[in-house]
């Protein structure tokens, strides 16, 4: 056991070909990897997996991971989020991830267990669609990033989203949970 999840072995990460923990997680995780590039047809390199989200809040420090974030070009064009459980408490840190994540407003945000998935409009939070099938494909971002508003996000709004992250993710985590990182701070 690893923190709260049992290793079943190493899997090699299907979009980074890293060697990761076989966890039942990881293999959810997998799974939607496979969706992206698979069904929804966007190449390998337009996606990074386990993204490195380090934000501060009130003056705590704190690291997390953003499950995928999706590009197209040089813009994030949606993130998605993974997390086992019910989807509808995983929302809101999901947008605060997407506010933070990048100086503008990602447009898409995916919040999925690996066999539901919510797709929420970046700007309003509201739930546009639901189900795996559901999740965006490459033709389809490309149109919705014509037609967003790349306008920055507020320095007060930041702020903001980073003390909702740092509620949702970070405070009162089990010292054990290695899936979040205090980095400084109470």
């Amino acid at each position: 056991m690893n923190g709260h999840h049992l290793i079943l072995g190493q899997l090699t990460d299907f979009i980074s070909g890293d060697t990761l923990d076989d966890t039942l997680d990881e293999r959810l995780r997998q799974h939607i990897g496979h969706i992206l590039v698979e069904q929804k047809r966007f190449e390998k390199k337009d996606i990074t997996p386990r993204h490195e989200l380090e934000f501060n809040a009130d003056g705590k420090c704190a690291r997390l991971f953003i499950t995928y974030l999706v590009r197209l070009g040089d813009l994030i064009a949606m993130i998605i989020q993974y997390g086992p459980g019910s989807l509808v408490t995983r929302h809101r840190p999901a947008l605060a991830m997407a506010r933070l994540v990048s100086r503008y407003q990602i447009p898409v945000v995916v919040v999925t267990n690996g066999e539901q998935a919510d797709i929420l409009n970046g700007a309003t939070g509201k739930v546009e669609a639901a189900g795996l099938d559901n999740i965006p494909g490459r033709d389809q971002i490309a149109e919705r990033i014509k037609q967003h508003s790349w306008s920055p996000l507020s320095d007060r709004r930041r702020v903001m989203e980073a003390r909702i992250l740092m509620a949702f993710e970070i405070d009162d985590r089990c010292p054990c949970d290695d899936s979040v990182c205090r980095l400084n701070g109470e």
